[in-house]
This record gives C-alpha cells, sequence and structure tokens, in this order.
C-alpha cells in the first residue's frame, strides 16, 4: 500500500508541475508552436535518465523513490519520456532494430489512433 501512496504524490506533484510549466511556457511564448509541451518532455527525458541510472548505480537506495520520483512524479509529468528510455534501453541492450521499430511504431501507430480518437469524438 506504501508504493502507491509514494506513486500518488509523485504523480500529484508531477502533474501539478507540468501545468504550471506547460502554461507558463505558453504565456511568454505562445500557442502556435506547442513549446510549453517541448519543455516538459525534454526535461522529463533528463529527468529519467538521470533518475533511473542512478538509482539503477545504487541498489541500496529505498525502492520509494523510484515508486515516488520515477513512476509517479515522472509518470504524471510526462509519459514521452518513459517511452524514450525504454527506446534507448532496447537499443543499449543490443537489439537496435527491435528499438527502432518501437520508436517508429510508437510514432506511427500513436498518432493514427490520435487520428482514430479525434475522428470518434467527431461523429458524437
Amino acid at each position: 500500500m506504501q508504493k502507491y501512496l509514494f506513486i500518488a504524490a509523485g504523480g500529484a506533484a508531477g502533474s501539478i508541475l507540468r501545468y504550471w510549466v506547460g502554461s507558463t511556457i505558453s504565456g511568454r511564448m505562445g500557442t502556435r508552436f506547442p513549446y510549453g509541451t517541448l519543455v516538459i518532455n525534454l526535461t522529463a527525458c533528463v529527468i529519467i535518465g538521470f533518475t533511473l541510472t542512478y538509482f539503477g548505480k545504487r541498489a541500496d537506495l529505498d525502492a520509494a523513490w523510484r515508486f515516488l520520483i520515477a513512476i509517479g512524479f515522472i509518470g504524471a509529468y510526462s509519459t514521452f519520456s518513459t517511452y524514450e528510455w525504454e527506446t534507448l534501453s532496447t537499443m543499449r541492450s543490443g537489439a537496435f532494430m527491435l528499438g527502432a521499430l518501437y520508436a517508429a511504431g510508437s510514432m506511427i501507430l500513436g498518432l493514427a489512433a490520435t487520428w482514430c480518437g479525434t475522428a470518434l469524438a467527431d461523429l458524437l
């Protein structure tokens, strides 16, 4: 039960920061290009890369930190970073083609799924 509380606390913080960063940047830069989302996604990639590498090298750290930061905070802040981490990890393990397939498939199928969702909503 404790891990779910850490995930929830991290998720609350991540979603609040996502809103604040996105709205602050959009307010300053405008909304013609999604600068806020780009900054969120890129900073999340830095955070997940650092966090999971750091935690992987330090097995003595309490697992609660992984639940709080890597799963809760980053998961709510941006799932794009998880996609990038999984792609990089797959490629670093030697499965370059599988990583490339995952990256391309996620982009293409994700765009198609988003289009299907909008098409469905337009029908209603």
